[in-house]
């Protein structure tokens, strides 16, 4: 065997190592794609819920915290076994202490991660009593288009609010599109 013909078998033996160890650590990404996306949702909740522990002790209010991933997203809970005033005052009017809350805590994992988060926040079981309501906002407004043929402006909500209820009213048939800027940003529900 010829000097050329040796270095053109062990290039080509090199090659088909290089492409059998590609599709191996590409055969590896994928099974461990979602893992590794679950592994980050999970270390977004235990940071989440080690700043949001921290906070709730410096306050000295009793909650127990549970996280929990779906959808893709981190929910983390925090719930009093009795009715405490303490997590009451952390909801606030309207939820607005809820959502400054909630945006802290997706800080805390943005500064120990420095990944954005998505993370959902409720405390005792605020943002599943307000899903509630906002149904039955969105039957309301589509029942007032029915009635009446014209658009419904809703009242300024938060983003997740807002999703909530186009999903809702996109359910019922009807259409809906968010308008405004900042704070005063609203939903407006019409036929077409």
């Amino acid at each position: 065997m010829s000097v050329e013909s040796t270095e053109e078998a062990t290039a080509a033996g090199a090659t088909e190592e290089l492409a059998e160890a590609t599709v191996e650590t590409a055969a590896e990404d994928e099974s461990t794609g979602k893992s590794s996306s679950v592994s980050r949702l999970e270390e977004e909740g235990d940071v989440a819920a080690d700043y949001l522990e921290e906070l709730l002790d410096i306050a000295d209010i009793d909650g127990d915290i549970d996280i929990e991933i779906r959808n893709g997203r981190t929910y983390i809970s925090i719930a009093a076994e009795d009715d405490s005033e303490g997590l009451e005052s952390l909801v606030g009017r309207d939820g607005e202490v809820l959502e400054a809350l909630q945006e802290l805590a997706r800080l805390s994992v943005l500064s120990a991660t420095e990944n954005r988060s998505r993370l959902v926040l409720d405390i005792n079981g605020y943002r599943k009593e307000r899903a509630g309501d906002l149904q039955q906002i969105a039957e309301d407004a589509v029942a007032k288009v029915k009635e009446t043929g014209a658009s419904v402006a809703l009242e300024p909500m938060s983003a997740y609010e807002r999703k909530i209820v186009h999903d809702a009213v996109a359910d019922l048939g009807f259409v809906s599109e968010s308008e405004g800027e900042g704070a005063g940003r609203h939903i407006v529900v019409s036929a077409d």
